[in-house]
């Protein structure tokens, strides 16, 4: 088994156990590999669901860029229901889980 394999299977169990959720694995792994190398890096791996500046970069990058979202309040809404979801008390929440969790509320699954 592939470090990413290993880093997919953490974060379902993430989304199962922390979130209520059960993945589409296929979109999960598409989400994962969209994350590039950020994966493999502590730092990088994690959202700071506290952290304005990380919340404004997920927008940007992500919301706005990778799923050609336009900038609204939908979108802050959108990610502190995920934040909500994933559980603020959680110190740990994966970059890939929460771009996945944002991939699905935002109805955007045809971006990958």
């Amino acid at each position: 088994m592939s470090k990413r394999d290993e880093l997919i299977a953490k974060y379902a169990a993430d989304l199962k156990d922390k979130c209520g959720m059960n993945a589409d694995m296929d979109l999960l792994t598409k989400v994962t590999i969209g994350c590039g190398p950020s994966i493999y890096n502590a730092d990088a791996a994690t959202v700071s669901g506290s952290d304005e500046s990380e919340l404004a970069t997920v927008k940007n990058n992500f919301l706005i860029k990778k799923l050609g979202l336009k900038d609204s309040a939908d979108l802050d809404k959108g990610i502190a229901s995920v934040m909500d979801t994933y559980g603020k008390s959680n110190r740990n929440k994966y970059r890939a889980v929460v771009y996945y969790m944002l991939t699905k509320h935002f109805k955007k699954e045809s971006a990958y």
